[in-house]
């Protein structure tokens, strides 16, 4: 059952809250009001960001090795619907990441590209001549090793930091060994913002 949301006080409000003091203010009830919705917004913004990695990150993490086929990791892509694959050695610590931008430009299709806006990559993926073969090689080929991650216990706050500094699109969050225990995308953080709305509506 959805409940009606807390109304926001009028200046009758504020102006009978300053008679119930009994006693005088050299504030406005304009200046009130103002300090009110500023207070709100602040604890809107602290509640958000307060929000740890480890409540919001995607788990358990399918995972490759660096021997793996690549015809295997774009399997995986494909039938799980993910867009990344953190790549982790014999004892399981995170040694690269597989994208599924590695794949395309592997395959000769050309990948989103910074400039073009998400129809004009699908009309060049589509207008496409080339007809791509199963790529060939191991994940090693292709995987990246310069990674960002971060601890489960991180905040939302120094998530999207750390994805506005170096304009990435997933983050991949680490144990104290190293290894992947779930990821964080952009999608995860759409999912947080909507989630917020849906919340205040309720």
């Amino acid at each position: 059952m959805s409940r009606n949301p807390p109304s926001r006080p009028t200046r009758d409000d504020f102006r009978q809250a300053l008679n119930d003091m009994g006693t005088y203010i050299d504030v406005s009830i304009d200046d009130l009001m103002e300090i009110t919705t500023m207070a709100e917004r602040h604890a809107r913004q602290r509640e958000t960001e307060a929000y740890r990695i480890d409540t919001l990150m995607s788990q358990p993490v399918i995972t490759v090795h660096p021997e793996t086929s690549l015809a295997e990791a774009a399997h995986e892509m494909v039938t799980r619907r993910i867009s990344g694959l953190p790549v982790v050695d014999a004892d399981g610590r995170l040694v690269g990441v597989l994208t599924e931008a590695d794949l395309l430009r592997a395959l000769g299709v050309p990948s989103h590209h910074p400039t073009h806006n998400l129809w004009q990559t699908l009309e060049a993926m589509f207008a496409h001549t080339l007809r791509p073969q199963p790529p060939e090689g191991s994940v090693a080929a292709l995987m990246v090793t310069d990674i960002v991650t971060v601890s489960p216990d991180q905040t939302l706050h120094e998530a999207l930091d750390l994805m506005k500094k170096h304009r990435i699109k997933r983050l991949i969050a680490v144990n104290e060994q190293r290894q992947p225990v779930g990821m964080i995308t952009r999608s995860d953080l759409v999912r947080v913002f909507f989630d917020r709305i849906r919340g205040h509506s309720e």
